[in-house]
């Protein structure tokens, strides 16, 4: 039996990745990133650093409990990182992480998607709505 390189091995894990399978770890990831306050998570830290108030202020419906655990969600996937610093009070800071920034492109497109083509999207739900 041949051995393998942990590159090699990473490599080839990269081929049998595929998030049509229920156990695929992709498919835990895409459930993630598809969460709304993720992806507005995301989409506020774009312009750099945020505090978790300043992120509660520009996010608007997100409880307590939601930002808490969509944060500690990013950081556990090294989307974000989360610095504190000694303080009265505490000082925490929330940033992109190189692999965060990497996803922006996607993040954006979406959010730009969405925001120029609701009206579309109104119209359709409308014509849905009333075909009796």
């Amino acid at each position: 039996m041949p051995t393998t390189t942990a590159a090699g091995r990473r490599e080839q894990a990269k081929f049998e990745y595929n998030a049509f399978l229920a156990l695929c770890p992709t498919r835990q990831l895409l459930d993630s990133l598809s969460d709304k306050w993720v992806c507005l998570i995301l989409a506020a830290l774009a312009d750099g650093p945020m505090r978790y108030s300043d992120l509660s202020r520009q996010i608007a419906g997100v409880s307590q409990k939601m930002l808490t655990q969509s944060l500690r969600s990013l950081e556990r996937d090294g989307l974000l990182t989360r610095t504190v610093t000694a303080a009265v009070p505490v000082r925490v800071d929330y940033e992109l992480s190189a692999l965060g920034e990497s996803l922006m492109p996607v993040v954006r497109a979406v959010k730009i998607w969405a925001e120029t083509h609701m009206d579309d999207v109104l119209a359709a739900r409308a014509d849905y709505d009333a075909i009796p």
